[in-house]
């Protein structure tokens, strides 16, 4: 839908550059807030680790979410940002010393705690400091995802958490020290997931382990079920808002809850994807034997979710209305695999004209890279581009 883009301020814009489109993004968050907001105690932390730019994280914040990070400098852009540092969750199986200690300092929500290891260093740095941290512990579910292996998180195999046979002593260990709290568990299962049946099914294993410690007598004020909702990546103007109805409404339907327990949500790609694409140049249209490549100025440097996952962006191309052809559409990285799509059918392409990537704004600015040298790409938005 060219329509949605300011193609004349465009030209006037060195490529390739990220295009956010605001309107969409706060549309986006009004209905997570009016969809969280028919549960009790249902909280969201924006993962930062989506898209950290400072233009995206100010419009995030003033919609009065909280934070998700998983590393120091995440929570410095949260903090930057405005975000309350009451509201800030902070993940990560390797925190180093200095990322723990600026959680401390900041007195943020809660630690996300991934190993026994972590737990006894978090309690030994607020000893320290004369703090009492606030801790959750992240407990591999082993529930399967239906999505890409790379992004799949809640497996026993994964690097990520505790496992379930080990949840009851390290509480245990977390009860018995004098610098933490333990206040809840933390869960996540994988990202790009469509399938409501995989949230219903972390649900189940949430109440399993919740009804174990029941028995024990152990109430958990703070459960934290992680994030994961897909995005349209085939159709990015068909549901450029995901269906943020029926994900609360899966968790209010299958998870047990005790007292006034609070629900937290720790989402990212469906908050950002859709309002975000990478705007490039064609640089040459070059005949193969059995194909024509468009050569575009923007490379797996600007966004490498091709390149590593696979992924589908849809390609569209902004400034021709000539019959449609077929492309291969590559970059210019010395690399095989800087590719973004293949047999990608687009209105004929020229030197010069302008192609979207679309629903780029997850995962693609954040992890930028100055490979070959390249400058990293500048972001914008249809705010500063209205003025």
């Amino acid at each position: 839908m060219k329509g949605i883009f300011p193609i004349e301020k465009f030209r006037n814009l060195q490529t390739p550059f990220y295009y956010y489109d605001t309107d969409l993004l706060r549309n986006t968050l009004n209905v997570i807030n009016r969809e969280a907001e028919r549960y009790e105690n249902f909280q969201v932390h924006y993962a930062v680790k989506a898209n950290a730019n400072a233009k995206i994280l100010a419009v995030i914040r003033d919609s009065g979410m909280g934070a998700d990070c998983v590393s120091g400098g995440e929570i410095r852009a949260a903090l930057q940002a405005g975000f309350p540092a009451g509201k800030i969750v902070y993940a990560g199986v390797g925190k180093a010393d200095w990322e723990i200690e600026l959680g401390l300092d900041n007195d943020i929500l809660c630690f996300n705690v991934e190993s026994v290891p972590e737990l006894e260093v978090i309690n030994a740095l607020a000893a320290a400091k004369g703090k009492v941290a606030r801790v959750a512990f992240r407990i591999n579910p082993n529930v399967g995802a239906h999505t890409h292996a790379h992004i799949t998180t809640g497996l026993a195999e994964n690097k990520f958490g505790i496992s379930m046979d080990d949840m009851d002593r390290v509480i245990d260990l977390a009860l018995g020290m004098s610098n933490v709290r333990f206040i809840g568990l933390h869960f996540h299962i994988g990202s790009q997931i469509l399938d409501m049946g995989d949230f219903a099914a972390l649900c189940n294993r949430i109440n399993e382990l919740q009804a174990r410690l029941a028995a024990r007598r152990i109430l958990v004020e703070h459960i934290n079920v992680g994030g994961g909702l897909g995005i349209d990546y085939q159709h990015p103007n068909r549901q450029p808002v995901p269906d943020f109805a029926a994900y609360f409404a899966c968790y209010h339907k299958h998870l047990r809850r005790y007292g006034q327990q609070t629900i937290h949500f720790e989402l990212g790609r469906s908050i950002v994807g859709q309002c975000g694409s990478l705007i490039t140049q064609v640089l040459y249209v070059k005949q193969g034997t059995h194909k024509q490549f468009a050569i575009v100025d923007a490379g797996m440097t600007d966004l490498i979710r091709p390149a590593l996952y696979q992924a589908y962006h849809k390609i569209e191309n902004l400034t021709s209305e000539r019959p449609v052809e077929t492309y291969d559409v590559v970059g210019p990285i010395c690399e095989s695999s800087d590719v973004f799509g293949k047999a990608v059918d687009l209105n004929g392409v020229t030197r010069h004209d302008l192609l979207a990537l679309r629903s780029a704004g997850a995962y693609g600015e954040i992890m930028a890279s100055g490979y070959n040298c390249r400058a990293l790409p500048q972001g914008y938005t249809s705010d500063e581009l209205r003025d």
